[in-house]
Protein backbone atom coordinates (compact mmCIF):
# COMPACT_ATOMS: atom_id res chain seq x y z
CA UNK A 1 0.00 0.00 0.00
CA UNK A 2 1.48 3.36 -1.04
CA UNK A 3 2.08 6.07 1.55
CA UNK A 4 -0.47 8.26 -0.27
CA UNK A 5 -3.15 5.61 0.02
CA UNK A 6 -2.32 5.17 3.71
CA UNK A 7 -2.45 8.94 4.04
CA UNK A 8 -5.94 8.95 2.55
CA UNK A 9 -7.26 6.00 4.51
CA UNK A 10 -6.10 6.97 8.00
CA UNK A 11 -7.94 10.30 8.26
CA UNK A 12 -11.04 8.87 6.61
CA UNK A 13 -11.02 5.92 9.00
CA UNK A 14 -10.81 8.32 11.93
CA UNK A 15 -13.68 10.40 10.60
CA UNK A 16 -15.67 7.25 9.95
CA UNK A 17 -15.21 5.99 13.50
CA UNK A 18 -16.18 9.39 14.86
CA UNK A 19 -19.34 9.50 12.77
CA UNK A 20 -20.20 5.93 13.64
CA UNK A 21 -20.22 6.90 17.30
CA UNK A 22 -22.48 9.90 16.97
CA UNK A 23 -24.57 9.38 13.85
CA UNK A 24 -26.79 6.68 12.36
CA UNK A 25 -25.35 4.57 9.56
CA UNK A 26 -26.64 6.83 6.77
CA UNK A 27 -25.08 10.22 6.03
CA UNK A 28 -24.88 13.20 3.73
CA UNK A 29 -23.79 12.70 0.14
CA UNK A 30 -22.65 15.12 -2.53
CA UNK A 31 -21.78 12.45 -5.12
CA UNK A 32 -19.45 10.68 -2.66
CA UNK A 33 -21.15 7.27 -2.91
CA UNK A 34 -20.09 5.49 -6.14
CA UNK A 35 -23.46 4.06 -7.16
CA UNK A 36 -25.67 7.04 -6.34
CA UNK A 37 -23.28 9.35 -8.20
CA UNK A 38 -24.66 7.76 -11.36
CA UNK A 39 -28.22 8.62 -10.35
CA UNK A 40 -28.24 12.29 -9.28
CA UNK A 41 -32.03 12.78 -9.23
CA UNK A 42 -32.18 10.19 -6.42
CA UNK A 43 -29.11 11.45 -4.56
CA UNK A 44 -30.33 13.06 -1.33
CA UNK A 45 -27.56 15.37 -0.19
CA UNK A 46 -28.83 16.47 3.24
CA UNK A 47 -31.86 16.63 5.51
CA UNK A 48 -32.71 19.33 8.04
CA UNK A 49 -35.37 19.50 10.74
CA UNK A 50 -35.97 22.44 13.07
CA UNK A 51 -38.74 24.07 15.02
CA UNK A 52 -40.10 26.80 12.73
CA UNK A 53 -39.12 30.28 13.99
CA UNK A 54 -42.20 31.85 12.38
CA UNK A 55 -44.58 29.15 13.66
CA UNK A 56 -43.12 27.54 16.81
CA UNK A 57 -45.93 25.01 17.00
CA UNK A 58 -44.67 23.50 13.73
CA UNK A 59 -41.50 21.79 12.57
CA UNK A 60 -39.88 22.42 9.21
CA UNK A 61 -38.40 19.44 7.36
CA UNK A 62 -36.13 20.08 4.39
CA UNK A 63 -34.66 17.41 2.14
CA UNK A 64 -32.22 18.26 -0.65
CA UNK A 65 -31.55 16.24 -3.77
CA UNK A 66 -29.51 16.51 -7.01
CA UNK A 67 -26.14 17.80 -5.80
CA UNK A 68 -23.93 20.37 -7.52
CA UNK A 69 -26.50 21.85 -9.86
CA UNK A 70 -24.81 24.45 -12.05
CA UNK A 71 -27.19 27.47 -12.10
CA UNK A 72 -26.48 28.00 -15.81
CA UNK A 73 -27.10 24.34 -16.63
CA UNK A 74 -29.35 24.86 -19.63
CA UNK A 75 -31.03 24.27 -21.93
CA UNK A 76 -32.11 21.10 -20.10
CA UNK A 77 -32.47 22.60 -16.67
CA UNK A 78 -32.58 20.39 -13.58
CA UNK A 79 -35.78 18.80 -12.32
CA UNK A 80 -37.00 16.08 -9.96
CA UNK A 81 -37.04 12.51 -11.23
CA UNK A 82 -40.39 11.23 -12.44
CA UNK A 83 -39.42 7.65 -11.52
CA UNK A 84 -38.19 8.53 -8.02
CA UNK A 85 -40.32 8.24 -4.90
CA UNK A 86 -39.16 11.03 -2.59
CA UNK A 87 -39.94 10.54 1.09
CA UNK A 88 -39.66 11.96 4.59
CA UNK A 89 -39.77 9.10 7.10
CA UNK A 90 -40.59 9.97 10.70
CA UNK A 91 -39.99 7.65 13.65
CA UNK A 92 -41.79 9.00 16.73
CA UNK A 93 -41.27 6.15 19.20
CA UNK A 94 -37.51 5.55 18.88
CA UNK A 95 -37.73 2.03 17.44
CA UNK A 96 -35.97 2.93 14.17
CA UNK A 97 -39.11 2.04 12.20
CA UNK A 98 -40.95 4.82 10.35
CA UNK A 99 -44.38 5.59 11.84
CA UNK A 100 -45.27 8.44 9.49
CA UNK A 101 -44.10 8.77 5.89
CA UNK A 102 -44.63 11.69 3.54
CA UNK A 103 -44.38 10.74 -0.14
CA UNK A 104 -43.76 13.06 -3.08
CA UNK A 105 -44.16 12.02 -6.72
CA UNK A 106 -43.38 14.34 -9.64
CA UNK A 107 -44.70 14.57 -13.16
CA UNK A 108 -43.21 16.57 -16.04
CA UNK A 109 -45.34 18.32 -18.66
CA UNK A 110 -44.08 19.71 -21.96
CA UNK A 111 -46.53 22.26 -23.35
CA UNK A 112 -44.94 22.61 -26.79
CA UNK A 113 -43.43 19.39 -28.09
CA UNK A 114 -42.06 21.19 -31.15
CA UNK A 115 -39.28 22.80 -29.15
CA UNK A 116 -36.76 21.49 -26.65
CA UNK A 117 -36.49 24.86 -24.92
CA UNK A 118 -37.30 25.12 -21.21
CA UNK A 119 -39.08 28.42 -21.83
CA UNK A 120 -39.92 30.54 -24.86
CA UNK A 121 -40.22 33.92 -23.13
CA UNK A 122 -40.28 35.53 -19.69
CA UNK A 123 -42.00 33.41 -17.01
CA UNK A 124 -44.10 35.71 -14.85
CA UNK A 125 -46.41 33.21 -13.16
CA UNK A 126 -46.75 29.48 -12.51
CA UNK A 127 -49.33 29.28 -15.33
CA UNK A 128 -47.35 31.31 -17.89
CA UNK A 129 -47.53 29.75 -21.36
CA UNK A 130 -43.86 30.70 -21.91
CA UNK A 131 -42.86 28.06 -19.34
CA UNK A 132 -42.63 25.03 -21.58
CA UNK A 133 -41.10 22.29 -19.38
CA UNK A 134 -42.79 22.30 -15.99
CA UNK A 135 -43.39 19.95 -13.09
CA UNK A 136 -46.28 19.20 -10.77
CA UNK A 137 -46.34 16.80 -7.84
CA UNK A 138 -48.53 14.95 -5.40
CA UNK A 139 -48.15 14.66 -1.63
CA UNK A 140 -49.31 11.62 0.32
CA UNK A 141 -49.10 10.76 4.01
CA UNK A 142 -48.77 7.21 5.29
CA UNK A 143 -49.73 6.61 8.92
CA UNK A 144 -48.76 3.11 10.07
CA UNK A 145 -49.38 1.74 6.58
CA UNK A 146 -52.56 3.72 5.80
CA UNK A 147 -51.94 6.00 2.83
CA UNK A 148 -53.84 9.26 2.26
CA UNK A 149 -53.27 11.55 -0.72
CA UNK A 150 -53.12 15.08 0.67
CA UNK A 151 -52.81 16.97 -2.60
CA UNK A 152 -52.02 16.51 -6.28
CA UNK A 153 -51.22 18.78 -9.19
CA UNK A 154 -49.13 21.12 -7.02
CA UNK A 155 -46.77 23.26 -9.06
CA UNK A 156 -43.06 23.66 -8.53
CA UNK A 157 -41.53 27.00 -9.48
CA UNK A 158 -39.32 27.14 -12.55
CA UNK A 159 -35.57 27.02 -12.08
CA UNK A 160 -33.93 30.41 -11.60
CA UNK A 161 -32.76 30.82 -15.19
CA UNK A 162 -31.85 34.48 -15.40
CA UNK A 163 -33.16 38.06 -15.44
CA UNK A 164 -34.80 37.69 -18.85
CA UNK A 165 -36.49 34.35 -18.31
CA UNK A 166 -37.36 34.67 -14.60
CA UNK A 167 -37.36 38.43 -13.95
CA UNK A 168 -39.07 38.12 -10.54
CA UNK A 169 -37.93 34.74 -9.31
CA UNK A 170 -38.58 35.38 -5.61
CA UNK A 171 -42.26 36.00 -6.37
CA UNK A 172 -42.43 32.82 -8.46
CA UNK A 173 -40.90 30.78 -5.65
CA UNK A 174 -43.22 32.32 -3.05
CA UNK A 175 -46.26 31.45 -5.15
CA UNK A 176 -45.15 27.80 -5.14
CA UNK A 177 -45.71 27.44 -1.38
CA UNK A 178 -48.89 25.38 -1.02
CA UNK A 179 -51.11 24.80 2.02
CA UNK A 180 -52.30 21.30 2.91
CA UNK A 181 -55.62 22.01 4.60
CA UNK A 182 -56.23 18.32 5.30
CA UNK A 183 -52.97 18.01 7.24
CA UNK A 184 -53.42 20.61 9.94
CA UNK A 185 -52.59 23.54 7.67
CA UNK A 186 -49.16 22.17 6.76
CA UNK A 187 -47.27 23.98 4.03
CA UNK A 188 -45.11 22.46 1.31
CA UNK A 189 -42.62 23.71 -1.25
CA UNK A 190 -40.64 21.79 -3.87
CA UNK A 191 -38.15 23.38 -6.22
CA UNK A 192 -34.62 24.60 -6.84
CA UNK A 193 -32.73 26.26 -3.97
CA UNK A 194 -29.20 27.35 -3.11
CA UNK A 195 -27.29 24.47 -1.46
CA UNK A 196 -26.99 25.35 2.27
CA UNK A 197 -24.28 22.78 3.05
CA UNK A 198 -20.61 23.74 3.57
CA UNK A 199 -17.87 21.33 2.56
CA UNK A 200 -14.46 21.88 0.99
CA UNK A 201 -14.85 19.12 -1.59
CA UNK A 202 -11.79 20.17 -3.59
CA UNK A 203 -9.42 19.82 -0.65
CA UNK A 204 -11.03 16.85 1.12
CA UNK A 205 -10.79 14.64 -1.95
CA UNK A 206 -7.30 15.86 -2.84
CA UNK A 207 -5.63 13.17 -0.72
CA UNK A 208 -7.74 14.05 2.34
CA UNK A 209 -6.41 17.58 2.70
CA UNK A 210 -7.77 20.26 5.02
CA UNK A 211 -6.53 23.70 3.95
CA UNK A 212 -6.05 25.15 7.47
CA UNK A 213 -3.82 22.12 8.24
CA UNK A 214 -1.97 22.00 4.91
CA UNK A 215 1.40 22.16 6.64
CA UNK A 216 0.60 19.02 8.67
CA UNK A 217 -0.04 16.99 5.51
CA UNK A 218 2.66 14.72 4.07
CA UNK A 219 2.23 16.60 0.80
CA UNK A 220 2.57 20.10 2.20
CA UNK A 221 0.80 23.11 0.75
CA UNK A 222 0.56 26.71 1.99
CA UNK A 223 -1.91 27.15 4.84
CA UNK A 224 -5.24 28.55 3.65
CA UNK A 225 -8.84 29.00 4.71
CA UNK A 226 -11.42 26.41 3.76
CA UNK A 227 -13.43 26.97 0.59
CA UNK A 228 -17.16 26.31 0.30
CA UNK A 229 -17.03 23.74 -2.46
CA UNK A 230 -20.80 23.72 -2.97
CA UNK A 231 -21.16 27.51 -2.77
CA UNK A 232 -22.83 28.86 -5.87
CA UNK A 233 -24.40 25.51 -6.71
CA UNK A 234 -28.05 24.58 -6.31
CA UNK A 235 -30.02 21.55 -5.18
CA UNK A 236 -33.65 20.59 -5.55
CA UNK A 237 -35.40 20.88 -2.19
CA UNK A 238 -38.61 19.61 -0.68
CA UNK A 239 -39.64 21.65 2.36
CA UNK A 240 -42.54 20.65 4.58
CA UNK A 241 -43.78 22.69 7.52
CA UNK A 242 -46.19 20.63 9.60
CA UNK A 243 -47.73 21.00 13.09
CA UNK A 244 -45.60 19.21 15.65
CA UNK A 245 -48.56 17.33 17.08
CA UNK A 246 -49.09 15.82 13.62
CA UNK A 247 -45.71 14.10 13.92
CA UNK A 248 -45.50 13.01 17.55
CA UNK A 249 -46.94 9.76 18.89
CA UNK A 250 -50.68 9.89 19.68
CA UNK A 251 -50.80 13.55 18.66
CA UNK A 252 -49.20 14.62 21.94
CA UNK A 253 -47.38 17.92 22.25
CA UNK A 254 -43.63 17.40 22.79
CA UNK A 255 -42.18 18.06 26.21
CA UNK A 256 -39.30 20.02 24.74
CA UNK A 257 -37.65 21.01 21.50
CA UNK A 258 -34.15 21.70 20.31
CA UNK A 259 -33.13 25.23 19.38
CA UNK A 260 -33.86 25.86 15.70
CA UNK A 261 -31.03 26.41 13.28
CA UNK A 262 -31.69 28.18 10.00
CA UNK A 263 -29.67 26.79 7.08
CA UNK A 264 -27.49 29.36 5.34
CA UNK A 265 -29.36 29.33 2.06
CA UNK A 266 -32.26 30.81 0.19
CA UNK A 267 -34.54 28.95 2.61
CA UNK A 268 -35.82 31.84 4.71
CA UNK A 269 -36.13 31.49 8.47
CA UNK A 270 -39.46 33.28 8.21
CA UNK A 271 -41.11 30.53 6.20
CA UNK A 272 -40.59 27.66 3.78
CA UNK A 273 -38.78 29.74 1.17
CA UNK A 274 -36.13 28.74 2.32
CA UNK A 275 -42.43 -2.55 -17.05
CA UNK A 276 -42.38 -0.22 -14.34
CA UNK A 277 -39.44 1.00 -12.40
CA UNK A 278 -39.86 2.26 -8.84
CA UNK A 279 -37.03 4.29 -7.37
CA UNK A 280 -37.10 5.40 -3.75
CA UNK A 281 -35.02 8.10 -2.14
CA UNK A 282 -35.87 8.90 1.45
CA UNK A 283 -34.84 10.98 4.44
CA UNK A 284 -35.20 9.36 7.87
CA UNK A 285 -36.10 11.62 10.79
CA UNK A 286 -36.32 10.44 14.37
CA UNK A 287 -38.65 12.82 16.20
CA UNK A 288 -38.91 11.20 19.60
CA UNK A 289 -40.48 14.12 21.44
CA UNK A 290 -38.55 16.48 19.13
CA UNK A 291 -36.39 17.31 22.12
CA UNK A 292 -33.34 15.47 20.77
CA UNK A 293 -33.97 15.10 17.09
CA UNK A 294 -31.79 12.56 15.31
CA UNK A 295 -31.38 12.93 11.56
CA UNK A 296 -29.97 10.81 8.80
CA UNK A 297 -30.41 10.51 5.07
CA UNK A 298 -30.34 7.54 2.79
CA UNK A 299 -30.82 6.85 -0.89
CA UNK A 300 -31.58 3.62 -2.58
CA UNK A 301 -32.58 2.64 -6.05
CA UNK A 302 -35.05 -0.22 -6.01
CA UNK A 303 -36.25 -1.70 -9.28
CA UNK A 304 -39.36 -3.78 -9.66
CA UNK A 305 -40.54 -5.06 -13.02
CA UNK A 306 -44.06 -6.10 -13.88
CA UNK A 307 -45.02 -8.14 -16.90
Amino acid sequence: MSRYLRLLLIPLLGVGLLLAGVLPTHASSHREAPLISEDPVADDTDVYAFVSPDRPDTVTLIGNWIPLEEPAGGPNFYKFGQDVLYQFRIDNNADAVPDIVYEFRFQTQVLNSKTFLYNTGPITSLTDDHWNVRQTYSVARVDHGKRTVLASGLSTPPDNIGPRSTPNYDALAASAVHTLDNDGGAQVFAGQRDDPFFVDLGSVFDLAGLRPFNQAHLVKQPKANGIDGVGGFNVHSIALQVPIDRLTANGQKPSGASDPTCPRSKHSCSGLIPRRRIASSSSMISSNGLANTNLNTKSRRRREYFA
